[in-house]
């Protein structure tokens, strides 16, 4: 009958427009008089897979781990260039273009075509590129190969179409910008150098022409050479010898004098009239010491010498250079020096480089500089150099994205108009002050409003506590307003109890977030367990914050012996199970506390979100309260609800108080699915010095200064790590199960790992199984950047160990037995391929019967860590598996849902609060809350809250369950309803009104609701409602209030869901999935039928694990690295609208002239010397350069994409250059062919003349 009900599911599933009976499912149900049968519903799907495309939209944030700058005077844009290949081309705000080298080489230095609208970039692959910024995605024109010799500078002179390139060894090469080919004019390094000089002189570290004569060029090596070289004499006008090594140089405006920056902490000034020594060397933060000798100093990176019109001192403005007894304790500093007058700028982070922006493109005019620009490895900042104060400009960019590392995100689509204007406005009195009044410098670029506009935000949680809202309207990102959730607590003190052991640490940090645009009540999860509700108001308030304590914790059950259980009559009880209410007997002095400790006195509280209430869960038997894993808040109904591997906890906001605490298990109530096991009862915890500050604890290990670090470092680790208890745990994909199991109401689950958390908790942290001394709360400061790629191995992202395992007790029959694996220890196998993962599941090593244990399976199939009794497992293992656990991508799988074991604690892992059906026979939806838990099953609770205001306030609220509504594959990840017509039901929510408002004595204030009832919206099909539930597997679609399954579709098997939302699209609905493989698909509502499935992400890391999020209007987000997020859209309609919302890179704008100096000046030489370098560098008067020692590259598009991006006559005129170029080509071919023919013949031609010789004197018989 089984298999029976399996086939009729299959097939009801299979077939799209098939209707499954109510048999199907969970159990058939007697529909009421109003309510619709399966057969009633036909929902017109207006959605097609057309309707879908993936396509990046736009990243936000600050670049990551970026390596080079460049900017245009004239266009006034600015790139910048990154390790892994990435581009960011910024102008005015709204101008924000990201690229990416297809090859993933880092990015060593950015030459701008000035004005031309095309950039330069060379790689550390020793590839030069071309790209055309005159279109709004911009793309590689030309590429160039070098085989032979490795790039170390290049260096573009104004309106020049020739490209210097310097190599490791010492030479400089000549590219043609326009063809992308190299010159056969080479400068050699033996050339530029005296013959009598033994030793060679380094790199290439500096290349540029003279201002006073563009046909000579100065070549610095990192030797301490400077040659500068006659270009049309092709010889050496003189050379420079220093004993330090050079790193950077710069030109006087007037081509006489020059600065070089040396490794020693010194500048030096060199005249072009005596180069025999230097006119000046000067060691700006070094000094003599007593005994005569100079203060040794750090290198001077770079630097560069501007001169002023307003002033006749020169700007010196250079990077480094501070002596090392002073740097020691200092900061990375930027120094201006700009007469006398000696500033240094101290910054947070290194500095990577900076670039001093001046009025003209001209290197031989009066460069009057007005800023600069400085890059640091983790922030961006541009000083004000027209002002003494030297103030930096307020930055327009969203680029402090990471000014706290990012914990959890949420992305809301058509918010509440009138949303963004009042977060502005808040948050505008947040802002710092002291920044330079003047305009932004980048200003480049155009950026018009979409026509396609509607209000957007993103919410991101940071470790520190705070929580920012932003702006995302139109692809853009503007800080609206910033939420500090740590103010509600008092500061730890060291020393004071369990809080002092979270001092220097990240208690604060935000795990999930709950927030009702509408109601604008929000609600913040934070990692010392505790809930946070805040309430929206203008006006700032004092207000006493509320305070309640929960303890939902479960007794460990360590397998004891009955003469055990009868020594310990207290923990005999056989509701020991449940969660213990506050202060019952049996805990310690130094138990029922929270991790925290909120303000008891009345606290001031700015207009904008103000804390109302705080709800933290308490320790219980010396071992931390588990974190949360799933939240839901509605402010009609006046309830916040949230769970956790225990079980479940509900709150009346209203009245202050805890409405339910319940564990998983009486949820069931008599539904229990499960048959468990029988156990004895356990006997009173053992000491808990040994497992102080478990959970929350155990994070990391004690390192906490290398955790803290971790946000960019590089850790390596080889599958040597993985414990032996681990391998033990593999086994094949399917296990057969016991077909009876006993239950027994004394069980207890034991303390297991918590399972995933729900849409809003994208942080997951593991603990370990090691005894050992408290350890203080650690949160990872970079979500393991570098660790999301580690040797192939994967785990799972979302796996939670709850509290620790108890070491077995000795001597008591054990019955079956698993080999499992400590806490937080998925197993390790590697990944075949990233769409398709392996799978494992632990077999038993005793089973009866050959039966293993079903609940095994189900901890598997849930990523759960199970604890052993076992000796064996009570081994430590160091912080690099932890890691490396934690980072890792797959875990053990099975398609098996209806297996269970005893040891597996079920979670909590989503709620949700709407207008249902909390029983069968129910005539009329009514409150009810549904909760999914980690082993697929889907239970409801009804609630009866009063209608009346006034009873609302006073009256108690009942709530209970009411058994299960169905089960799923995998653990519940998402809950939503939409009417008989297939529209999307909201969740009631009480209109906002300010609660610190004045009061009208006329007009009491009164709650105004607004409720989407499910029967509101329909007539047709009388009353009734449709269920949408997701899990990480499957998908199911059911009828309420019968609770007949319409709909089943099988998502994956071979992968996991990590994410999944029913989100609107074309004016339709739809299910959007990511999948641990990379795969993003979406599934039609109801029907469930794939209408797109496309391999996104090829190799998933952890962090987009965590962070990814669908929203509303077909658009998602994800962190794609520390500092960035990514924003996606996967509809075909936003697609083909993108060009119309990116801005324009390139505007046209003439060039500004050069300056007339003047006759007197122009007679005695002030003027620049022009030549054409045409003459020199081109094949006429260069010829070619050798094939070998170059490989050109047309752009990836080829020449399609130019006839695509040109037109007209410019576009004519680049097809007939490439075409040239490609007739050049064949011509080039055939002259060598041509040659190689003239060889054969005069070798032909000298062996038949050597005959001719040889017998011209013979007689004809002497041949």
């Amino acid at each position: 009958m089984k298999k029976f009900r399996k086939v009729l599911d299959g097939l009801s599933s299979s077939s799209p427009g098939g209707v499954a009976s109510p048999s199907c499912g969970s159990a058939a149900g007697t529909p009421t008089a109003h309510a619709p049968t399966p057969q009633d519903i036909h929902v017109q799907e207006t959605l097609v897979s057309e309707n879908f495309q993936i396509c990046k939209t736009v990243r936000h944030g600050f670049p990551y781990q970026p390596t080079c700058l460049a900017f245009d005077p004239v266009q006034k844009i600015l790139a910048i260039g990154s390790r892994t290949g990435g581009i960011r081309i910024l102008g005015r705000p709204g101008v924000d273009c990201y690229s990416q080298h297809e090859s993933g080489a880092a990015v060593l230095q950015l030459q701008f075509l000035i004005n031309e609208g095309a950039l330069v970039t060379a790689c550390a692959d020793d590839t030069l590129h071309l790209w055309n910024l005159r279109q709004r995605r911009p793309a590689i024109l030309h590429s160039l190969k070098f085989n032979r010799e490795r790039i170390t500078f290049c260096h573009l002179p104004f309106q020049s179409k020739w490209l210097y390139v310097g190599t490791e060894r010492g030479n400089t090469h000549i590219v043609n910008i326009e063809s992308f080919v190299l010159s056969g004019y080479v400068i050699m390094w033996n050339k530029a150098i005296e013959l009598a000089t033994k030793a060679h002189p380094g790199p290439v570290v500096h290349l540029s022409d003279s201002p006073k004569d563009e046909g000579k060029l100065l070549i610095g090596f990192e030797s301490g050479t400077v040659v500068q070289w006659d270009l049309r004499a092709k010889k050496v006008d003189f050379r420079i010898y220093y004993d330090e090594a050079i790193h950077s140089v710069s030109w006087h405006h007037e081509g006489k004098q020059f600065m070089c920056s040396h490794s020693d902490g010194s500048l030096t000034m060199w005249n072009l009239r005596n180069t025999a020594r230097p006119i000046q060397i000067t060691y700006p933060h070094g000094k003599i010491l007593k005994d005569g000798r100079k203060e040794s100093c750090k290198p001077i990176l770079k630097v560069e010498y501007k001169t002023s019109r307003n002033s006749s001192e020169p700007y010196v403005i250079f990077s480094g250079g501070l002596s090392y007894d002073k740097s020691g304790g200092r900061r990375p500093t930027l120094t201006i020096m700009h007469g006398k007058a000696i500033t240094v700028l101290e910054m947070d982070h290194p500095i990577v480089e900076f670039l001093v922006l001046c009025d003209t493109p001209y290197s031989n005019e009066v460069q009057d500089p007005y800023a600069v620009v400085v890059l640091l490895e983790k922030d961006f900042i541009v000083v004000d150099l027209t002002q003494s104060n030297f103030p930096i400009f307020e930055n327009p960019y969203p680029m402090d994205i990471h000014e706290s590392p990012v914990t959890c995100t949420a992305y809301f689509a058509e918010c509440p108009p009138d949303i963004i204007p009042i977060l502005y406005s808040i948050g505008a009195k947040q802002k710092k002050t002291g920044y330079s009044h003047k305009e932004w410098p980048v200003s480049g670029g155009t950026w018009t409003l979409g026509s396609q506009t509607y209000p957007e935000i993103i919410v991101t949680g940071h470790a520190d506590g705070t929580v920012k809202f932003w702006d995302a309207s139109a692809i853009t990102l503007q800080m609206l307003y910033k939420l500090k959730t740590s103010k509600v607590f008092e500061k730890p003190k060291a020393g004071e109890g369990r809080a002092g052991e979270l001092v220097e640490e990240d208690p604060y940090a935000v795990q999930m977030v709950s927030w009702c645009p509408h109601s604008r009540l929000f609600c913040v999860v934070g990692i010392s367990a505790h809930v946070i509700l805040y309430r929206f108001s203008k006006h700032d308030a004092n207000t006493q914050i509320v305070s309640l304590e929960v303890r939902l914790q479960f007794d460990s059950e360590d397998v004891i012996s009955p003469s055990e259980a009868e020594n310990n009559p207290c923990f005999s009880d056989p509701s020991s199970h449940s969660p213990q209410p506050p202060g019952s007997p049996g805990s310690g002095t130094q138990d029922s506390l929270p991790c925290l400790k909120v303000k008891s006195r009345p606290v001031r509280m700015p207009p904008g979100y103000q804390a109302e209430m705080v709800v933290q869960l308490q320790w219980v038997d010396g071992e931390p309260p588990q974190q949360i894993t799933s939240l839901d808040i509605n402010s009609a109904y006046g309830l916040l609800a949230f769970g956790n591997c225990n079980g479940l906890t509900v709150v009346d906001f209203l009245q202050k108080t805890i409405l339910m605490c319940m564990g998983t298990l009486d949820l069931y109530g008599a539904a229990d699915p499960y048959q468990r096991l029988t156990r004895s009862p356990r006997k009173n915890r053992q000491s808990t010095s040994d497992f102080c500050m478990r959970g929350l604890s155990h994070f990391y290990s004690d390192s906490k200064k290398r955790i803290r670090t971790s946000y960019q470092s590089l850790t390596e680790l080889s599958d040597n790590q993985v414990s032996m208890d681990m391998e033990r745990s593999k086994s094949p994909t399917s296990v057969p199960y016991p077909s009876s199991l006993h239950y027994d109401p004394r069980s207890m689950p034991e303390p297991v790992a918590s399972l995933r958390a729900s849409h809003c908790s994208p942080v997951f942290y593991l603990l370990d199984n090691v005894k050992g001394p408290g350890r203080k709360l650690s949160l990872p400061t970079d979500l393991k950047t570098d660790l999301d790629h580690v040797n192939g191995h994967c785990t799972s992202p979302t796996s939670q160990p709850c509290s620790v395992g108890k070491p077995r007790i000795t001597g008591v029959p054990e019955g079956p037995r698993l080999t499992r694996r400590g806490p937080g220890r998925p197993p390790f196998r590697k990944a075949q391929s990233a769409a398709c993962m392996e799978i494992s599941l632990p077999v038993s090593s005793h089973t009866e019967g050959g039966h293993a244990s079903r609940r095994a399976m189900l901890q598997q199939l849930h990523g759960v860590s199970m604890y052993s009794h076992d000796e064996h497992h009570t081994t430590s293992y160091n912080w690099s598996e932890r890691e490396s656990r934690e980072n890792s991508f797959s875990r053990s799988r099975s398609s098996s849902v209806s297996s269970i074991d005893r040891d597996t604690k079920e979670s909590v892992t989503t709620l949700q609060f709407g207008e249902s059906y909390g029983r069968k026979g129910d005539a009329l939806p009514t409150a009810c809350l549904w909760v999914g838990t980690s082993l697929g099953v889907v239970l409801l609770l009804p609630i009866s809250i009063p209608t009346e205001e006034e009873e609302r306030m006073e009256e108690p609220i009942t709530m209970g369950p009411s058994g299960t509504v169905l089960m799923l594959k995998g653990s519940v990840l998402r809950f939503a309803f939409l009417d008989c017509g297939g529209a999307l039901i909201q969740s009631p929510y009480e209109v906002w009104r300010d609660p610190n408002g004045p009061e009208d004595p006329d007009r009491p204030r009164r709650r105004k609701l607004i409720n989407f009832s499910p029967s509101s919206s329909q007539e047709a099909c009388g009353d009734g409602h449709l269920a949408v539930v997701c899990s990480e597997k499957q998908a199911k679609v059911i009828l309420m209030p019968t609770q007949a399954v319409l709909f089943t579709h099988n998502i994956t098997e071979s992968s996991f869901l990590l994410r999944a939302d029913v989100v609107s699209v074309c004016n339709s609905v739809c299910l959007a999935c990511f999948c641990a493989n990379g795969h993003i698909m979406t599934l039609s509502l109801p029907s469930l039928r794939p209408l797109m499935d496309i391999n996104y992400l090829p190799l998933t890391d952890l962090r987009i694990a965590r962070t990814f999020v669908f929203t509303n209007g077909g658009q998602a987000l994800y962190l794609s690295s520390p500092t960035e997020i990514q924003r996606l859209t996967y509809s075909q309609e936003m697609t083909d609208n993108l060009q119309d919302m990116l801005g324009e890179l390139f505007t046209p704008i003439e060039t500004p002239e050069a300056q007339n100096k003047g006759f007197l000046k122009g007679f005695f030489g002030g003027n620049a010397q022009t030549f054409d370098r045409e003459e020199l560098f081109g094949e006429a008067a260069a010829g070619k350069a050798s094939r070998s020692l170059a490989q050109h590259i047309p752009g990836p598009m080829g020449l399609e994409n130019m006839k695509a991006a040109a037109g007209g006559v410019v576009g004519d005129l680049a097809r007939a250059r490439i075409a040239l170029d490609q007739r050049g080509e064949r011509l080039g071919e055939l002259e060598e062919r041509t040659a190689l023919m003239m060889n054969s013949a005069e070798t032909f031609s000298t062996h038949a003349h050597q005959v001719m010789l040889k017998h011209k004197d013979k007689k004809w018989y002497q041949l």
